[in-house]
């Protein structure tokens, strides 16, 4: 009884009312995604998805009392065990796998249908973070940021293979904990430096780019380089870039063409012209466009969104339920939805910055960053800022595992800053 009492004075109640708020609001703007005002239909029926998210929000509860009720030191202890487990299930998806849009990334599993690379994320965090709690790792010895990167990597690896690329994609957000936790700036700063040059090379010719890259190093070499730092080393690190980032630019064309599928493809020359193909490719962003900014300061109301009634998002539930949001809540809805999940982000990384234990603090930050992560693909893609790469909005979009994976991720940190507040 002493464990019980102790964890509901120590869990930190503002991220609990922060989640249950955006849950909440979640599952109300699920409903009015679905809702047909010629249907009878209730908000608790299970023959829509509102009613099933409720379903799921259920069972996130007892998932909640789980993981707040046995030992917190099974997330340290077993971090590998579930990894290595993980690892197993996303290779075992590729094979028995249910074919939805293309994707062989979900299981069957009798009526309701599961998303391993979902809770992918969840392991990876905790397998991470036990790894970078060590005593003897260093980011910035060479074989243990491979091996970090390896822990990072390998489970995105496989969920391409499962062609599956937007949920494989947040997998690159680890990087910023790997920043935190020591990782030398240069390599954020080429990550940063590739993610431009890809943005350009659908833009501009690649010429241009190159001369550009060998006039910025020329700049750099004679301008900013000090001229006791302009040693024959330096000048080697410096072409060394620039034959980098000029076959990374000549390979863009490449990657593009012939690695993506001929969605993907699609979806990336949308958001370079988002009119080439109004009707078609471009249908979604720019519906989705218009649906927010029909909503305007204030919001059409609470189920009056013409937009949403007449089916003109697809995936309105789902991916583009931050339509509903901006159709009928408007500016002022979509601020209020975007500052509670600042305000989430901020909580949970002020908790991390409390931990003693180095374990609880990685993990804290993973949890952010993936949450981040989603937050920003998911708000950019909906006003055409970001490629449609088919990733939900934490707790607010409807799905199951988005929203189990989602609430272990954050309830498992709050157990462990629990710890931080036993008093025993």
């Amino acid at each position: 009884m002493a464990k019980e009492i102790n964890i509901r004075r120590g869990i930190d109640w503002v991220t609990v009312l922060l989640y249950l708020a955006l849950v909440l609001i979640g599952w109300f703007n699920i409903y009015a995604a679905v809702y047909k005002p010629e249907e009878f239909m209730t908000i608790f029926s299970l023959s829509h998805n509102a009613g099933r998210q409720l379903m799921f929000l259920g069972l996130a509860v007892f998932l909640v009392i789980f993981i707040l009720f046995i030992d917190y030191k099974v997330y340290d202890s077993f971090a590998y065990i579930f990894y290595g487990a993980m690892i197993v299930l996303l290779i075992a998806t590729i094979f028995i796998g249910s074919d939805v849009k293309g994707s062989k990334s979900w299981i069957k599993l009798g009526s309701f249908s599961l998303q391993p690379a979902e809770f992918a994320k969840l392991v990876t965090a905790l397998a991470l973070s036990k790894y970078l709690s060590s005593q003897t790792v260093n980011l910035k010895k060479f074989s243990d940021l491979i091996k970090a990167l390896a822990l990072v990597f390998i489970p995105p690896i496989i969920i391409i293979l499962q062609k599956e690329t937007g949920s494989a994609l947040t997998f690159a957000i680890f990087l910023i904990v790997l920043y935190r936790e020591g990782l030398p700036g240069i390599y954020p700063a080429l990550s940063l430096s590739f993610v431009v040059l890809l943005i350009l090379s659908l833009l501009f010719s690649k010429w241009y780019i190159l001369l550009g890259i060998v006039a910025f190093a020329v700049f750099f070499y004679f301008v900013i380089l000090n001229k006791r730092d302009r040693k024959r080393q330096n000048v080697i690190n410096i072409g060394a870039i620039v034959l980098l980032f000029s076959t990374f630019t000549m390979g863009v064309d490449f990657f593009v063409n012939k690695v993506l599928q001929p969605h993907q493809q699609r979806r990336i020359k949308i958001l370079v012209d988002p009119d080439a193909d109004p009707l078609g490719a471009g249908w979604n962003v720019t519906q989705s466009k218009i649906a927010i900014g029909s909503g305007g300061f204030i919001g059409k109301g609470y189920l009056n969104g013409t937009q949403t009634k007449f089916n003109f998002v697809p995936e309105q539930s789902t991916d583009f339920i931050f339509c509903t949001i901006g159709e009928e809540w408007g500016f002022i809805g979509s601020l209020v939805l975007i500052g509670l999940f600042l305000a989430l982000l901020a909580r949970l990384l002020y908790l991390a910055e409390l931990q003693r234990d180095k374990f609880a603090r990685v993990y804290g930050y993973c949890v952010a960053s993936i949450i981040f992560f989603h937050l920003l693909v998911n708000i950019g893609m909906t006003i055409g800022l970001m490629p449609v790469i088919g990733i939900p909005l934490p707790l607010i979009s409807y799905g199951g595992s988005s929203l189990w994976s989602f609430t272990i991720l954050i309830f498992v940190f709050l157990k462990l800053d629990a710890h931080r507040s036993y008093k025993v």
